[in-house]
């Protein structure tokens, strides 16, 4: 006897009935619809010349690149420590067009009273700098550096040319000089502080940085909010000096070593760039010992050259200790993790496995997706916690245990997003955040046969449970808004659910639940590989999953994506084929919410055996729903939908029906 508990089609009737009688309009429910699910996706970006319908860069495509020579000294005032540096920047118009003027970023003004992120989230906050002080900018013309027209507006800078600047690869350059007083920890960006025995100072967004001249937006000059960053690509050298008393880690490859650094930590950096295990290169114990300095008293000028990068960072204090190891890359090649705390942090459980936490995660993610890129890898422990520069992150002094691990993994994880493929935080956070917190489910799961696995912080599953369950309730929240929202709307309450986690989920739910590793994984390098140190907006991204995996996925970048739909899957039926059990068994699933996404049925027989259908999405792409038919000669037993609990059903009394009567 087939049975499933009877709907009261008559009491909803008289419901709805009473309802109009009263005047009342009936509440709206969900109802899935196959034409809106499966509508073309509008992906607002054209196709040209710039870039292609495969989702990659199209064979006109170009990009502006910007090069720069700073020198900078820090003044480690204990009161009011300060940085002031002057740079030139060699500015390339790859562009087809003339440009007027210039425009750059200046971060550092969002610590001011009057800036726009004081006001941005309906909360004042406490104004802890005067910004940057520019004292000067100068354009070379005939050779020479002349004075040149300059307005500051907000976090942006505009700088008016004397000429047009001409595109085609036609260059100019641009000198700035400027100081400012460093910020304490307010922004979580950057600062400094002190700990037990030290002060550190973590220096980010700490010079003038072009904005971004693109073929979408012309100039890019969204303010700084504190949504972090898009920048153009190109070679840094930068020179810091600091007291001779101070280590400095910055991005980068530090090349005047034997300037800065004794024989002995020479000859350890040495050791390390062959070694798979930690080296010591200042130990704690000689953190305290002047002998660990090249020289007493005065400063000394620390110089590092990074290429191909669109920015760099770097930390300073007296009291860090520091190690590395070999960072074994594809093909034979090499790089160096290192890692710097003060010794309080060292241990078993703190930052004595930072380096090892941070060799695993490079080559992971470089055998994984795409190799690293720069010479140096770097792990800073000091005052910031939890922010991510190209090839360093600050990662705090006080983190420890699996959260050091998680962290460690995430903030270097955005080595690949967005510092190698550079999309456009200000805009679309989700594509590296989201993308980033994806690749740290499976270095989660590799890491020393999963030590630290599932990935289960914040960034992940905010409650620990199965992440599928989780997300329910930010779907169902009328308030959340979808991934594909500007990133500056996105108050906090939703930006660690919507960007990073929901983004995350939804990549781990197109690689292993819609189009499989063995597609996914290679269209996903493909991306990585051709927009590498390149700009991509989200249409490419959606359009080379789409055209590298073969499959058309507008219904799930629209249900996912671009709304909040929820799924809900349904066995609504088993029962005979016509009413008679010699044609065999049909078994209907139904999807009775506006998401839809491929599914398994697991049919269970009276002989203790069972089958798995995979139904794909398009099973439901006519009607609402699809029907599996069992031929005669087995009994079906029972029926479920999502037998592994892999999808986000946010109603999961119906996924299983049960045959009464066998």
């Amino acid at each position: 006897m087939f049975s499933r508990t009877i709907r009261c089609v008559c009491a909803i009737r008289a419901i709805v009935t009473l309802a109009l009688v009263a005047g009342l309009a009936a509440p709206a429910m969900a109802q899935y619809d196959p034409r809106a699910a499966f509508a073309p996706f509008d992906m607002h970006q054209a196709v040209n010349v710039y870039r292609s319908s495969n989702g990659l860069p199209g064979p006109g495509y170009w990009q502006n690149e910007a090069d720069y020579t700073i020198h900078a000294t820090l003044d480690p005032d204990t009161k009011a420590p300060s940085l002031a540096g002057s740079e030139v920047i060699t500015y390339t118009n790859n562009s087809p067009d003339q440009l007027a003027n210039l425009w750059l970023q200046l971060d550092q003004n969002v610590y001011r009273a009057d800036s726009r992120g004081t006001y941005a989230g309906g909360r004042a906050r406490p104004a802890s700098t005067d910004g940057f002080v520019i004292d000067s900018v100068e354009i070379e013309v005939g050779g020479k550096f002349v004075s040149a027209p300059f307005l500051v507006s907000d976090t942006r800078m505009r700088v008016t040319l004397p000429q047009l600047l001409d595109g085609h690869g036609t260059q100019t350059k641009l000198r700035i000089v400027w100081h400012f007083d460093l910020p304490g920890k307010w922004g979580g960006r950057m600062g400094w502080g002190t700990a037990k025995g030290g002060t550190f100072y973590d220096l980010a967004q700490w010079h003038p940085r072009m904005a971004v001249y693109d073929d979408i937006r012309g100039w890019d000059t969204a303010p700084y909010l504190a949504q972090e960053f898009y920048l153009e690509y190109g070679n840094f050298d930068y020179f810091v000096t600091v007291p001779s008393n101070m280590i400095v880690a910055g991005a980068g490859e530090l090349v005047n070593p034997q300037e800065v650094l004794t024989a002995t930590q020479r000859a350890r950096l040495a050791k390390a760039r062959t070694s798979d295990a930690t080296v010591m290169i200042r130990t704690p114990g000689e953190v305290s010992e002047p002998s660990s300095r090249p020289k007493q008293g005065g400063t000394l000028t620390w110089h590092f050259h990074m290429a191909h990068t669109r920015d760099v960072a770097f930390s300073a204090s007296a009291d860090y200790a520091w190690d590395a190891a070999r960072i074994n890359l594809p093909g034979g090649k090499s790089a160096l993790a290192m890692s710097v705390y003060p010794p309080e942090a060292a241990g078993p459980d703190g930052w004595a496995r930072s380096t090892e936490y941070l060799k695993d995660t490079i080559e992971n993610f470089s055998r994984r997706w795409y190799p690293f890129p720069w010479p140096v890898a770097v792990n800073v422990g000091g005052v910031q916690s939890g922010m991510e520069y190209p090839g360093l992150a600050f990662d705090g002094a006080a983190t420890s245990n699996k959260s050091l691990f998680w962290l460690t993994a995430h903030e270097l994880g955005h080595s690949w997003f967005p510092m190698i493929v550079g999309s456009n935080e200000r805009r679309n956070a989700w594509m590296d955040e989201g993308f980033n917190t994806f690749i740290d489910v499976y270095e989660s799961e590799d890491f020393n046969h999963g030590e630290f696995a599932p990935k289960r912080d914040a960034e992940y599953a905010p409650g620990g449970g199965n992440p599928v369950d989780e997300i329910l309730p930010i779907i169902e929240d009328p308030d959340a808004p979808p991934i594909l929202s500007r990133a500056d709307t996105i108050v906090e309450k939703y930006r660690h659910p919507v960007t990073y986690f929901k983004t995350a989920l939804g990549m781990v739910l197109l690689r292993e639940q819609i189009l499989g590793p063995k597609r996914f994984d290679p269209a996903f390098r493909r991306y990585i590989a051709a927009w590498a140190f390149k700009h991509p907006k989200p249409a490419d991204f959606f359009r080379a999953m789409e055209s590298g995996a073969g499959e058309d996925l507008s219904y799930f970048w629209r249900g996912w994506f671009a709304h909040n739909w929820t799924l809900d899957l349904g066995v609504d039926s088993i029962a005979p084929v016509d009413g008679d059990a010699a044609k065999g068994t049909q078994i209907v699933v139904g999807s009775h919410d506006k998401l839809v996404l491929p599914a398994t049925l697991r049919v269970d027989f009276t002989d203790g055996t069972h089958t798995d259908y995979r139904l794909p999405a398009d099973s439901w792409i006519r009607n609402d729903t699809t029907s599996v038919t069992i031929a005669s000669g087995k009994t079906v037993t029972s029926a479920t939908v999502d037998p592994d609990h892999k999808l986000p059903d946010k109603d999961r009394g119906n996924n299983t029906f049960t045959v009464k009567g066998n």
